[in-house]
C-alpha cells in the first residue's frame, strides 16, 4: 500500500486507507538521537505531498517537521532522528494541538482539547541521499503479529487502533526485531529532494 499523507494533529493523524499505529511513548533517549544536516530541506512527490525539515533550537538535535499533503492539508511536527544499533528511524509528533491559545476563541469546542494525548509515530529511515527512502509500520500486519503473540510488545487496541504502550526500552528491542521484516514495514514513502536549506537559515524557534 501507497502511503499518501498525515493530516493534521493527533486526532486525524491518518495515512489515506490506514491508521498508523502509534507508541505513547518515544523511540529515543538523548543518547540515540543523531542530527543529521542532509535531512534539512524540502522534499516532495506527487502522490506522497511535500514534507519540510527544519534544525530546532530547543529541543536540540530534533527538526520542525512541516508536511503539505496532495489535496493541501497540513501538519506540524516535531521529529528526531533515532539511531538503534545500526538502523535510523524517525520518531514524529505533533508540535501544537488544537486549541492552543492563538486559536482557542475559533475553536467550537475547545473542553474536547483536553483529550488529546500525545503521542508518537515511526518510520524507518532506509535512505536520506541522494532520495529520501522510509517506510511506515503496516498496522494490519502489526494487528495479526499480536494477536498470534500478545506478549510480543505490550499495547492496547482502542476503536481498530493499536497504541504501544511500551516503555522506551521495550519499544527499542520490539522495533529492532522486526526492523527488517518487509510485511511489518511495508508501506513505503520515497520522496526526492526539491530545496535545500539556505546555508544562512535561521533555526526555528520551537515556537509556533
Amino acid at each position: 500500500m501507497k502511503t499518501k499523507t498525515m493530516l493534521l494533529y493527533l486526532s486525524a493523524c491518518l495515512v489515506v486507507g490506514c491508521v498508523p499505529v502509534l507508541s505513547l511513548h518515544p523511540l529515543f533517549t538523548e543518547k540515540d538521537t543523531v542530527f543529521e544536516e542532509k535531512l534539512l530541506g524540502v522534499w516532495a512527490d506527487d502522490s506522497d505531498g511535500v514534507w519540510e525539515f527544519a534544525k530546532l533550537e530547543e529541543p536540540v538535535k530534533a527538526y520542525e517537521f512541516r508536511l503539505t499533503d496532495d489535496e493541501g492539508r497540513r501538519g506540524l511536527f516535531v521529529a528526531r532522528l533515532v539511531k538503534l544499533k545500526d538502523k535510523l528511524f524517525l520518531d514524529v509528533m505533533p508540535k501544537q494541538f488544537p486549541c492552543s491559545e492563538e486559536d482557542v476563541e475559533k475553536t467550537k469546542f475547545m473542553y474536547n482539547s483536553f483529550f488529546f494525548v500525545p503521542a508518537h509515530m515511526l518510520l524507518r529511515v532506509d535512505s536520506i541521499e541522494p532520495k529520501l527512502a522510509m517506510r511506515w509500520a503496516n498496522v494490519d500486519k502489526i494487528q495479526e503479529l499480536l494477536e498470534e503473540d500478545p506478549n510480543a510488545v505490550r499495547h492496547e487496541v482502542l476503536e481498530d487502533t493499536v497504541v504501544l504502550t511500551a516503555s522506551t526500552k521495550e519499544l527499542q528491542r520490539f522495533v529492532l526485531k522486526y526492523s527488517d521484516d518487509e510485511e511489518i514495514f511495508s508501506s513505503d514513502v520515497t520522496l526526492h529532494r526539491k530545496k535545500a536549506p539556505k546555508p544562512d537559515e535561521e533555526p526555528a524557534s520551537g515556537q509556533e
